[in-house]
């Protein structure tokens, strides 16, 4: 895309409520309008922010779909997501509409993977069962068959999606002695898994029959939609654990709660789902596995930072020249 006029003061609607940092900023530098209630916007509110504004700023869970873009005035040219996700918004209309969208990769990639380590440990450890059996006044001791779980060391992680947060991951694994075993849509150089101590898997489903542990690190496709089917699951061990802190509709939510109900697989660590938030309440009763709030990113640094790509997303647009965090490629 070739540099466009600047645009002076342009109007930023901001759909929730950021750092105090970076709504201040913003106001400092834009004509911004925040979301001080932090009250999630409706698809009725996201339309009228979007006839009324230059850039709009959303966030994973504002779901701006074809038909919104198709109606948007003139006047919308930039949408400067917060977060690295962008299946939110659809980036073929907003292509058609020469609607440039930005996102803010990479910001999240080390608090994402500490807390997919956190839920690698928890779920065969059955940590949240024992902190329950504690704050429930259950707990009758010590005993050598009490809360029995599964070793971390010596047991195969297999990871799918190799990208920043997979590698992420991969390097703290790897230093609780787990062995890693990846599969990803292009195999990494050899240098690369050679540092990372990771093994390629060009099968999906060698991975998913031969792993203990599997960290789910994809985007949300249309092809990777519910790529952890029944099937799927099916080919598990019957001790293999699944973590998920990339995207719920990754994952047949049916299709987990059978296994886990039954104890065809050992357990799950989620911290995503579909339809967020309203979370199917038969996870609720499974004492095998680790339910999280979608907190993955949920650090003070990590927003901030965050908040600020977007800041600079919105300032080099709005000064004429291409964001680095340009999402579309192809641009007239």
């Amino acid at each position: 895309m070739q540099d466009s006029p600047a645009i002076s003061n342009p109007r930023v609607i901001i759909t929730r409520e950021l750092a105090d940092s970076n709504q201040s900023r913003m106001c400092e530098l834009f004509d911004a309008v925040p979301n001080h209630t932090d009250t999630p916007f409706s698809r009725d509110d996201l339309i009228a922010a979007i006839a009324d504004c230059d850039v709009l700023v959303p966030t994973v869970t504002d779901r701006i779909d074809a038909e919104m873009i198709e109606n948007a005035p003139d006047r919308l040219r930039l949408i400067a997501s917060f977060g690295a996700g962008v299946d939110h918004i659809d980036l073929a209309a907003a292509r058609a509409k020469k609607i440039m969208v930005t996102n803010t990769p990479g910001v999240f990639t080390e608090d994402t993977a500490d807390m997919t380590m956190a839920l690698i440990l928890s779920a065969p450890r059955r940590l949240s069962e024992g902190e329950k059996l504690i704050r429930t006044g259950q707990w009758e001791g010590w005993k050598p068959s009490g809360m029995l779980g599964h070793c971390i060391g010596g047991k195969k992680l297999g990871i799918i999606g190799m990208g920043r947060i997979g590698q992420a991951v991969a390097r703290r694994a790897s230093g609780f002695g787990l062995s890693i075993f990846y599969h990803n849509r292009r195999q990494l150089p050899p240098a690369v898994e050679e540092s990372l101590r990771a093994n390629f898997v060009a099968d999906i489903d060698e991975l998913i029959r031969e792993c203990d542990i599997i960290s789910l690190h994809c985007p949300h496709t249309a092809e990777t939609h519910e790529m952890i089917n029944a099937e799927r699951i099916s080919k598990m061990k019957a001790s293999a654990y699944l973590i998920n802190t990339a995207r719920g509709d990754l994952v047949d939510e049916n299709a987990l709660i059978e296994a886990l109900q039954n104890e065809k697989i050992g357990g799950a660590g989620l911290d995503v789902y579909q339809n967020e938030p309203d979370i199917d309440p038969r996870f609720m009763a499974l004492k095998n596995t680790v339910l999280l709030p979608h907190m993955g990113s949920a650090t003070f640094e990590g927003r901030e930072a965050s908040g600020e790509r977007v800041i600079t997303n919105i300032r080099v647009w709005a000064d004429g020249h291409r964001p680095p965090d340009q999402v579309l490629d192809g641009w007239a």
